[in-house]
């Protein structure tokens, strides 16, 4: 019999009582009952986001939260910025353009951050630009944007910021109003420790007056509606009630445990990862400096074949670890240490990598990655 262990960036582990909710009955989403849980989901929300502004909550992955901030606030021919260090902070561009929006791209050398004195630049050239698009981490590369910086420097503009925290939420700092981030968008399956198939938006009232501006057509994403239910404790359509039961769960034990205490035990956990995995005689591939804290990338070898890693690792041991994406498939392995990871998942995974590295040829010695990681806890 094989144990499964899931440590890749998403989705990620549930925890059992969470799990556990989505197998009540369900119920209907026309319902007082099911109001009440909803309302406390969406000021769940706003204490998750760190903010006091709206909230809204859809049934999609979290690139329907995106396509949902671009379709509310841009108008087709307008000027926005992407501030990109990554696949998904590319994916902003892709979704900018077929809304018809004149892109103006930075591009971080991945591995690296944006740095907020170029998006100060851009916005300086062209003061017709209506929003900033950027991520909080980036997945794909492991690394975390300095939205605090960026959030200052666009308060100072008439354009709106738009984040994409959809793997940093609940696990890296942030803090959407203290912050000025108008638009911040994420979804259920990171460090919200639920399945797949809820995104939320947290929104503020500089970006509501570009939804109130925009032309973009849109119907299912459309903010207005969703403001207008809120008061009522549903949804325009109909929600995926059983994913918000457990999502409220999952609130409560994020409220119980407190932000400020996860984001620590989060870092803690992250520091001692990159530690082990340079112990397996590997480079980390984001800069440590910049290195988010919900997951670890790390260069490999070039006789070894990342793609085969993985997949060998999970086949073999049952570990599931990512991937590179995109020009990085196969250079690097990615592994999670958010929501409901701990640190003996962490343990199972870097002696996971030790084995298959070792089989490789990889010069390691057994057992210091372990020893390296549980030193720094």
């Amino acid at each position: 019999m094989k144990k499964y262990f899931l440590l890749t960036p998403g989705p990620t582990p549930i925890p059992p009582e969470v799990a556990q909710k989505e197998s009540l009955p369900i119920l209907h989403h026309r319902t007082s009952e099911f109001g009440e849980i909803f309302n406390e989901v969406i000021e769940g929300l706003k204490y998750v986001f760190q903010t006091k502004e709206d909230c809204f909550l859809l049934s999609s992955s979290g690139t329907g939260a995106m396509e949902s901030a671009v379709a509310n606030l841009i108008s087709p021919q307008d000027d926005v910025l992407v501030a990109s260090c990554g696949n998904f902070g590319d994916r902003w561009e892709k979704i900018c353009k077929i809304y018809k929006a004149n892109v103006t791209k930075i591009d971080a050398e991945w591995g690296t951050a944006v740095n907020p004195q170029e998006i100060k630049d851009k916005l300086e050239k062209n003061r017709n630009i209506k929003a900033v698009f950027t991520t909080h981490t980036e997945t794909s590369t492991g690394v975390v944007n300095d939205l605090k910086t960026i959030g200052e420097i666009v308060s100072k503009t008439s354009a709106v910021l738009v984040i994409d925290a959809i793997s940093g939420l609940a696990g890296q700092p942030l803090f959407k109003d203290e912050w000025k981030l108008d638009v911040v968008v994420s979804g259920s399956q990171k460090g919200l420790m639920c399945a797949p198939g809820l995104s939320f938006i947290a929104i503020n009232q500089k970006a509501w007056n570009l939804v109130e501006k925009s032309t973009s057509p849109r119907f299912y994403f459309d903010y207005k509606l969703m403001k207008k239910s809120i008061p009522k404790k549903e949804t325009p359509f109909t929600p995926a009630v059983s994913l918000i039961v457990a999502l409220a769960e999952a609130i409560r034990i994020i409220k119980k445990e407190e932000l400020e205490n996860i984001f620590k035990n989060i870092e803690k956990l992250a520091k001692a990862t990159r530690a082990g995995v340079k112990a397996l005689n590997l480079e980390l591939f984001a800069k440590e400096e910049v290195a988010c804290n919900v997951l670890t990338s790390a260069k490999l070898p070039e006789n070894i074949e990342g793609d085969k890693l993985v997949g060998d690792l999970r086949k073999e041991f049952g570990i599931s670890i990512a991937g590179g994406q995109d020009k990085l498939k196969g250079k690097i392995f990615r592994i999670a240490h958010m929501g409901f990871i701990d640190q003996f998942d962490v343990i199972v995974g870097l002696s996971g990598i030790e084995t298959m590295l070792k089989r490789a040829g990889h010069n390691i010695t057994p057992g210091k990655a372990v020893s390296a990681f549980k030193e720094v806890l």
